[in-house]
């Protein structure tokens, strides 16, 4: 009888399918090299984007509410700065294969804080507007350079297409530890 249960068990194990949770897909930065002083790493306010997400759920973007849907078009003009405004970040020109000499912004980060009472649903639609921003942008690249989205880029043959949009549109999305923010 205990070799049946037993029997049974591993089936149950072998044959059930477990569901695996989703999470956000962030890479961490570096460690910063030890003889590094804070003082060496200095961030231009122009190249830092402030996203705060207060108690109630209310959405500060450099300082002005704004409406979650507008989040990610304001997101995607601070990270391309079409315009040149001294106001976004400094764009430099960096050789990149596939597109030769090309002005980006390089020095751009979004600086994304919650409130300890941010509601979870409020924090994850942040994060996809911020993401999507992003997404879009390498999506418009990819299409007009090598007519197919980002993602259809799969395979060894298509690594450094993907490595050269990756460059030129990198994800900086920083997030700092949730604190009383407002509200």
């Amino acid at each position: 009888m205990a070799d049946i249960a037993f029997l049974l068990l591993i089936f149950f194990l072998v044959s059930t399918t477990m569901d695996t949770d989703m999470g956000i897909v962030r890479k961490l930065p570096p460690m910063p090299e030890e003889e590094m002083n804070e003082d060496e790493v200095e961030v231009r306010e122009r190249n830092i984007f402030v996203v705060l997400v207060n108690r109630y759920d209310k959405l500060f973007v450099e300082g002005e509410t704004m409406e979650l849907e507008d989040l990610k078009a304001a997101a995607k003009e601070f990270i391309v700065n079409p315009y040149n405004d001294p106001d976004l970040p400094a764009k430099e020109v960096i050789d990149v294969p596939y597109f030769g000499a090309v002005e980006v912004t390089t020095k751009h980060v979004i600086s994304l804080q919650n409130d300890r009472g941010t509601s979870y649903e409020m924090y994850i639609a942040v994060q996809n507007e911020l993401a999507e921003a992003y997404n879009e942008l390498r999506d418009e690249l990819s299409m007009r350079k090598f007519g197919m989205k980002f993602d259809d880029l799969e395979g060894d043959e298509n690594k450094d297409k993907r490595e050269a949009i990756e460059e030129i549109y990198p994800k900086k999305i920083s997030e700092a530890e949730p604190k009383n923010v407002g509200g």
